[in-house]
């Protein structure tokens, strides 16, 4: 049975590079783990205390298994917004104007958030295997956040037809995000390792608003955060898809310890460990869609040559590039997990 080591991680996300190259994913959708243990148990997540408990030790046994010294997750924001789903779910944005925005009910969502998933943070702490912890927490961002109220086209407009409206929105749903943050830190942090949220603030090209923007209202919203995180002296990771290398100096400098996401076709992952793993951790490695198509000796070949260029650049964890999602076949996850982990000398 692998012995995890949480500290692995921790330390890759403080920077620090390990022998054991911690494994990381953003994600592993639980069809990819019911099938790896060969029983079903997704469906517990929505049962009672004890359905959670029996949930988790089947997800804890799944990361085990697999060698990952910690377990990813997090309840997302946007799953209790009310009105929402103009990001995940492309329906209409529910704050479209000013008045929409006064009646919005932002005071009552971190209320909805704990009443909706603290027995679920509860019942992982309960179950955690010796020498695991977490990784993950309150899931999206600001700009996600943002996003799913108002609609990514409706917002572009919005910044050129009421910019003090587009402006309070996203100062709002900052401070709705860090009331919900210092309640989950207060209750659950003695179970995470590491802290993080995902805000994909680019495209393949650039970022999704301008980098002005993004340091105006998005990165001031991140800092109250990741301030918090750190007086619980926990390292903060953030995960953000897409070309955002025109703003990674000032997320550097508002504290973010590690970063997760590459993606080939825009920089391969030793890029990104070249120009930032003396600042901070690196988390990724392999392209999801290399996960997905390539052969058994073609991942290693792929690995290998990454692995090798990251060494000596500070901390990193390795995994895909953004996270094993339903679409990625499991046995091609599984070759890619036996490889690092032969590369580990296992």
């Amino acid at each position: 049975m692998f012995a995890p080591d949480y500290r692995n991680l921790q330390k890759a996300a403080q920077n620090i590079e390990v022998e054991r190259i911690p494994l990381y994913e953003h994600i592993i959708c639980t069809e990819t783990a019911e099938a790896i243990l060969g029983k079903n148990f997704a469906h517990l997540l929505q049962g009672d205390r004890a359905d959670k408990r029996e949930f988790f030790r089947n997800y804890c046994a799944f990361f085990q298994k697999m060698g990952y010294d910690t377990v990813s997750f997090e309840h997302c924001i946007t799953e209790v917004l009310i009105g929402g789903g103009a990001l995940g779910a492309h329906k209409p944005g529910v704050i479209r104007d000013r008045a929409d925005f006064e009646a919005y009910p932002f005071d009552d969502i971190p209320r909805l958030y704990a009443n909706a998933f603290d027995d679920s943070f509860a019942a992982l702490a309960e179950v955690l295997p010796a020498g695991m912890k977490a990784v993950g927490g309150v899931g999206n961002g600001i700009f996600e956040c943002v996003q799913d109220l108002v609609g990514y086209m409706d917002l572009c407009y919005m910044s050129a037809e009421d910019p003090e409206l587009y402006e309070d929105i996203f100062r709002r749903v900052g401070r709705m995000n860090l009331t919900i943050w210092q309640d989950f830190m207060k209750k659950h942090a003695d179970a995470y390792c590491v802290l993080r949220f995902g805000d994909d603030l680019g495209y393949k090209d650039n970022t999704l608003i301008s980098a002005g923007d993004i340091r105006r209202l998005v990165i001031p919203a991140y800092r109250p955060i990741i301030d918090l995180v750190h007086s619980y002296r926990l390292p903060f990771l953030l995960h953000s898809c897409g070309s955002i290398f025109g703003v990674m100096d000032d997320l550097i400098a508002a504290g973010i310890d590690a970063k997760h996401s590459n993606e080939d076709q825009i920089a391969p992952f030793p890029i990104w460990v070249e120009r930032y793993g003396d600042r901070i951790g690196n988390f990724g490695g392999i392209d999801t869609d290399a996960v997905c198509r390539l052969t058994k000796p073609e991942l290693k070949e792929y690995i290998g040559e990454v692995v090798a260029k990251c060494k000596g650049h500070g901390g990193f964890a390795f995994g895909s590039g953004n996270s094993i999602s339903d679409y990625v076949p499991v046995d091609q996850f599984v070759a890619m997990n036996e490889v690092i982990r032969e590369l580990r000398g296992e």
